[in-house]
């Protein structure tokens, strides 16, 4: 049992998982409604239909204010939108999610990147449904997808852990970090800018509570606490196919 658990919950191995995870579903979303896959333009080359992306769990204010489907928070973050969408966050989980690990341990990563999941899609799907009124730049998402909630929370956890710490090279250089990827998100269309945000706040947010303090050893209590967060990941998309398939 041991040898199981070091091999799930290692600094190597999780982000793995979620590269691996993202790659599947992506996979199955283009599968799954084939005739409609997208090849307009280079930035949307091979993305699913969004009846595909609907069906297997992405949020926004269609899903959670209209349809009831609060759990979306946590299946979106697994879902992507194209070719490039997820060859660039996949690459940005491979930079950022160890160095996580190796700051706050394997078990406390699952468990920040799920909350920052989840603090992503809940403060998109707000702003969608309440920000209408806004700037289109400034509008969230009436239906969002991607691990770029995830990835904005692990730099909110390494600007984090380096205040706690006191490393403050850390913390700075990955709060700039999290500045650039906004400035970025600003120019280019159609980014989820408030999943974004809430992405980074709930990791920095997060990572102050006592229990996931870096400078203390990882116990049973965090290997329960990933362990809990991956049944709500895959749970999460359980019932997405579940409710949209019925």
């Amino acid at each position: 049992m041991q040898k199981v658990r070091q091999s799930i919950f290692s600094l190597d191995n999780f982000p793995s998982h979620v590269i691996g995870g993202c790659i599947v579903l992506y996979l199955a979303t283009l599968v799954f409604d084939w005739h409609n896959i997208g090849t307009d333009s280079l930035q949307y080359f091979l993305s699913p239909s969004l009846k595909s992306v609907f069906i297997f769990g992405a949020t926004g204010a269609i899903p959670v204010f209209q349809f009831g489907c609060w759990w979306t928070v946590f299946s979106s973050g697994w879902l992507h939108g194209s070719l490039l969408h997820i060859t660039f966050n996949m690459l940005w989980i491979r930079e950022f999610a160890p160095r996580v690990g190796q700051m706050y341990g394997s078990r406390r990563l699952v468990v920040i990147y799920t909350v920052a999941i989840g603090c992503g899609s809940l403060l998109t799907s707000i702003a969608g449904r309440y920000f209408e009124a806004l700037p289109t730049l400034l509008q969230g998402s009436d239906l969002a997808i991607g691990a770029s909630g995830g990835i904005f929370g692990l730099c909110g956890a390494l600007t984090a852990g380096g205040q706690i710490t006191g490393d403050t090279r850390v913390r700075q250089k990955y709060f700039r970090y999290a500045v650039a990827f906004f400035l970025f998100g600003l120019i280019v269309p159609r980014v989820d800018n408030w999943g974004h945000l809430g992405g980074f706040l709930g990791g920095y947010a997060v990572s102050y509570l006592p229990w996931l303090d870096p400078r203390n050893e990882e116990g049973k209590s965090h290997l329960l606490g990933a362990i809990a967060c991956l049944i709500i990941s895959a749970g999460s998309i359980a019932l997405s196919l579940r409710h949209g398939l019925l």
